[in-house]
């Protein structure tokens, strides 16, 4: 299947209604200034790794699973001798998602895994970056149905940093309100 023949459903979403809806209240005068979402960057510290390398294979295969998209290994920059941490050795594993991927986990996070965490009152709002971006952390990774919980031996944390090209934190925000984001006030 090409990417021209299929639009996932969020980005028809986008074209459709959350546009329009950000030139009228930014008063745009270009449609490029219009903000969009640039990519999603997935990251799972695997600190286990250090003394046990097959964790971070399984961390890998399980980012893979989640992002739809093979992950990568990140290895450690510096040593640290009190973590037992030498460099380039792997601690942690991270994905890219652009294009139709990036809104297809957009709308998995958002209707899915969201919903699935615990004791969940919604996501801060203040976790803007002052330039368009938002992170956001996830303490079990087990919340996407893709990872089969009965094999899952380890719970890792999962950071989602969501990169727009909007200028400011409110064009962001309004931007994610439109992608239904569950933004805590």
């Amino acid at each position: 299947m090409s990417d021209t023949a299929y639009t996932p459903r969020l980005k028809g979403h986008y074209d459709a209604v959350i546009r329009d809806s950000l030139l009228n209240e930014f008063s745009y005068t270009n449609p490029m200034q219009i903000p969009r979402l640039d990519k999603v960057v997935l990251n799972m510290g695997v600190g286990a790794a250090v003394q046990d390398s097959k964790k971070i294979q399984v961390a890998l295969d399980e980012l893979s699973l989640i992002s739809g998209q093979r992950a990568v290994v990140t290895r450690a920059k510096k040593s640290i001798a009190g973590f037992k941490l030498r460099e380039g050795m792997p601690i942690g594993v991270k994905v890219t998602l652009r294009q139709a991927r990036m809104y297809e986990f957009i709308d998995r996070l958002v209707n899915v895994a969201l919903p699935r965490v615990r004791d969940f009152r919604g996501l801060n709002a203040k976790s803007f970056d002052g330039n368009g971006n938002y992170a956001m952390g996830l303490k079990e990774h087990i919340v996407f149905p893709e990872i089969d919980y009965d094999k899952v031996d380890t719970f890792w944390g999962l950071d989602v940093v969501i990169c727009t090209t909007a200028k400011t934190d409110d064009e962001a925000r309004a931007l994610l309100r439109g992608f239904n984001f569950p933004l805590a006030d």
